[in-house]
């Protein structure tokens, strides 16, 4: 499995993974230097940037130990006349930001809840929706997701990023960690804020820390009940299951309240034109927690040694140990995690062999058949034939009985 985990990292690297892979350090908040002590890139907008000729570094440099900044210190007096460069990111030290991860998927007035309540905490606030994306339980593509979100929520537009590089809540604490924030706070629903809370802190200072912060809060965005009135009633998996009932009336009242009928309707019939046909377990579980079970007993889900999602967080991780309802994954950088079963999607993303991940957005993961297929139809002449641009051994893509298989692994990304 270690290969395919390789080819995980590959799809969606992370600041610090990039840079690792070539050989750079950090010193400060977003500066990397390489192994002649040279200021060469700096973290910009989520991802790495090599940094212009004479540009200087940020303010404030924090010592590192193997390029995972330590301690953080005080600020040093600065001269009010000391100019920084115009493309340098702002210091953070000392500062905090709320971050929310989740699903949104779909966006419900609930959703609304947890950002109202982000929002009114000091500080700045980050929204990042995961990159989950099926027809069963993640209906919206995350481009389409946070367009309907922006327009769902226009108070917090501006907090709610679509950063394909943050797939989980790790990504966006190590952003976090980057930009050089100080302090953290993690707002989820009531039912999750357990299992964040864990997460966040084992991982937080230290060897092992994945990121340093003085202080992680995870709070709670207020009660969750599915069979409660009102919002603290509202959810996603509701929603889904209203879609696929064809009751317009129950999705409507999980929308904010200021949206019009009609932007109501076309998120409803949006969210029906990508979901498939399934069974209530598949896409709404909480709602027929016995057929979702039984599938589990049977063993027909959440194989040991498969790969799975957590919803939640967005991590991917392989089966190690199945349990009455639950499971105990581990990621590729050995990180382990504990998940309910309603709250895990079998990984399916590396099967996909279409050209097109959605309608207007190729598929670029690396390692796929899609990807090769893509590839294929974009190199001048190849549909005519011509093999000029193949590496040795290379064979033409000329349809389904082509050795696509045989190019996949002779040819993909290897760190």
């Amino acid at each position: 499995m270690k290969s395919f985990f390789r080819f995980l990292s590959e799809a969606s690297p992370s600041v610090a993974d990039q840079a690792k892979r070539k050989g750079l350090v950090a010193r400060g908040p977003g500066n990397w230097y390489d192994t002649q002590g040279n200021f060469v890139a700096k973290t910009e907008g989520g991802r790495l940037v090599p940094v212009k000729a004479g540009e200087q570094p940020n303010q404030e440099a924090r010592p590192t130990k193997d390029g995972v900044p330590q301690q953080k210190k005080a600020k040093s007096a600065e001269p009010e006349t000391q100019k920084k460069s115009e493309d340098s990111q702002p210091e953070k030290e000392g500062e905090t930001v709320t971050l929310v991860f989740g699903r949104f998927n779909p966006p419900t007035i609930g959703h609304k809840k947890v950002l109202d309540k982000a929002a009114a905490l000091p500080g700045d606030m980050k929204v990042y929706p995961s990159r989950s994306y099926d027809p069963k339980k993640n209906p919206l593509d995350p481009d389409t997701k946070v367009e309907l979100m922006r327009k769902m929520y226009p108070d917090h537009a501006d907090s709610i990023y679509n950063d394909e590089d943050v797939k989980t809540i790790f990504d966006a604490l190590k952003t976090a960690d980057e930009e050089g924030y100080s302090n953290v706070n993690i707002v989820v629903g009531s039912d999750r804020v357990s299992e964040f809370d864990t997460l966040a802190q084992k991982y937080n200072g230290g060897e092992d820390g994945l990121y340093d912060f003085d202080e992680i809060q995870t709070i709670s965005a207020g009660d969750r009940d599915s069979e409660a009135e009102g919002v603290a009633g509202v959810s996603a998996s509701k929603m889904r299951k209203a879609v696929m009932d064809n009751d317009f009336a129950t999705f409507k009242d999980g929308m904010p309240k200021d949206m019009s009928d009609k932007d109501i309707k076309s998120a409803f019939e949006l969210v029906k034109s990508r979901m498939t046909k399934s069974e209530t377990w598949e896409f709404a579980p909480k709602f027929d927690w016995k057929n979702l079970r039984e599938n589990y007993i049977k063993g027909n889900i959440f194989k040991v040694d498969q790969l799975v999602e957590n919803l939640n967080t967005g991590l991917v991780g392989k089966v190690l140990r199945r349990g009455t309802n639950y499971l105990i994954c581990v990621t590729e950088s050995n990180l382990m995690f504990k998940s309910w079963i309603r709250d895990l999607n079998e990984y399916t993303e590396v099967k996909m062999d279409r050209k097109m991940r959605t309608k207007n957005k190729p598929n670029t993961l690396t390692g796929t058949t899609g990807y090769f297929k893509y590839a294929a139809d974009v190199t001048p002449g190849f549909n005519k034939g011509d093999d000029t641009n193949l590496q040795p051994g290379g064979k033409p893509y000329k349809g389904p009985k082509s050795n696509i298989k045989e190019f996949i692994n002779r040819y993909k990304k290897r760190i």
